[in-house]
């Protein structure tokens, strides 16, 4: 992991942490690693996304690139558009779940897939040699980006949604128009909340992280199926109809099961990540699917899929990558495929999954000091202490995020009690030494 790249491309607070220098910089190298370099930038509605894209739109048209503005699009969106219009490079500007006050930098290849680590490091390399080529590049704006991503949706199912009523829970994001629009023309009658696009209130209250709100519709609505996404929409949480909450690995096992009876699960095995429930592997296995472990985060689930060749995989936290449809999360595109198997069933989320799930804890500490309390072995130990007294099954992740100041913490063993008692350990030895 390089010093500005983080676990999901550049991130922090907008004007502080990520810096206009930071975006410039950003845009210059790309400029650099390509000649003439053609690049698709968007943003969700966070206030200070337009000030970002400027800055790096600057810095890449001084190293001769040309940059194609697509506005307030979620990041599949981008990553498509970058295959559609063979362009070299993809950056969104969102921050995803953080707060209005985060922003970030999602960086796409040519293929519409994130950056390895080995090209971000590549890329840092260049911030610090700046380049302004004889030859400037120009600035242009895609009106119908946005369209060309609605149609690309309505595409993947052949279904008609009428009958079925389903609520949305925009996040205040970037796919404020987009789902309910999308939803509309397959049919459904749709319900909303978090659609107000006010970049100032983007992830506050709603969305994914907040599944309370979409409860709430539910509630009100008496809809079918609720969807909760994130502020760049490349996550996504569901809600049945009794107000019970679907994480990501439970709509990946419903999606897993669908896939294998349609003959579309590639390998019979998906991928998902050290944070993925014990209890959906055991359960696909009853299934005879296979399911593989990677480290957290998107881009590591891809490439894992990539390598073998496979149709589905991702995280509890909801990204869900669906590759015969898409280069990278997409939690509307999940939804709708999602909203087919409930059509085409005639069963409840509910009804669908039948797995039983181990009792896990989880839990975040916030510190700005968060790689010296991971690296301090009175942790450590306390780690090893607690696991000795749990069984041989039981799991613990203790990390850092890679996007927040925050230290996560994942006790998984066969008693509830046991998980929480032993994931407020390891919280309360985290505030001891912090405040050492």
């Amino acid at each position: 992991m390089g010093i500005y790249f983080g676990t999901d491309g550049i991130r922090g607070i907008a004007c502080r942490d990520l810096s206009t220098d930071t975006a410039e910089k950003l845009g210059n190298s790309l400029g650099q690693k390509k000649r003439c370099a053609k690049i698709i930038i968007g943003r969700d509605t966070r206030i200070s996304g337009s000030l970002l894209t400027s800055a790096f739109a600057v810095g890449a048209m001084k190293a001769g690139a040309n940059v194609i503005d697509v506005g307030i699009v979620t990041t599949p969106c981008v990553a498509l558009l970058v295959k559609r219009f063979n362009a070299d490079y993809g950056v969104m500007v969102s921050a995803s779940h953080n707060p209005p006050e985060y922003n970030g930098l999602k960086v796409f290849g040519c293929d519409g897939k994130k950056l390895s680590e080995k090209e971000e490091e590549e890329l840092e390399e260049l911030f610090s040699s700046p380049l302004v080529c004889p030859k400037l590049g120009q600035l242009s704006y895609l009106t119908n980006g946005v369209k060309i991503y609605e149609k690309h949706l309505e595409s993947v199912t052949r279904l008609d949604f009428k009958g079925m009523k389903i609520a949305l829970d925009c996040s205040n994001g970037a796919s404020y128009k987009i789902a309910k629009k999308v939803f509309k023309n397959l049919g459904a009658v749709v319900f909303t909340t978090g659609v107000s696009g006010n970049g100032e209130k983007i992830n506050e209250g709603c969305g994914s992280l907040h599944i309370e709100n979409l409860q709430h519709l539910m509630k009100t609505s008496g809809a079918d199926v609720g969807f909760a996404f994130d502020g760049d929409a490349d996550r996504i949480i569901a809600v049945a109809s009794d107000l019970t909450v679907f994480d990501g690995d439970k709509l990946i096992y419903i999606l897993a099961k669908h896939l294998k009876s349609k003959g579309e699960l590639k390998n019979n095995t998906v991928v998902g990540t050290s944070h993925t429930n014990s209890g959906i592997c055991h359960a696909l296995e009853k299934n005879k699917i296979n399911m593989i472990r990677t480290d957290i985060g998107d881009k590591y689930v891809i490439e894992a899929m990539e390598n073998m060749n496979l149709s589905l995989g991702g995280e509890q936290s909801g990204h869900i990558i669906l590759s015969s449809y898409a280069s990278t999360g997409d939690g509307v595109l999940a939804a709708i495929k999602l909203s087919e198997i409930i059509k085409e069933s005639g069963k409840s989320l509910n009804e669908l999954f039948d797995a039983k799930l181990y009792p896990q804890e989880n839990r975040t500490y916030r510190t700005n000091d968060k790689l010296r309390i991971i690296n301090n072995e009175i942790l450590s130990q306390e780690i090893k202490n607690i696991q000795n007294k749990l069984p041989l099954s039981a799991r613990i992740l203790v990390r850092a995020s890679g996007t927040e100041p925050k230290i996560r913490v994942m006790v998984e063993t066969t008693s509830e009690n046991d998980a929480i008692k032993y994931a407020d350990e390891l919280i309360s030895v985290m505030k001891k030494i912090d405040n050492h």
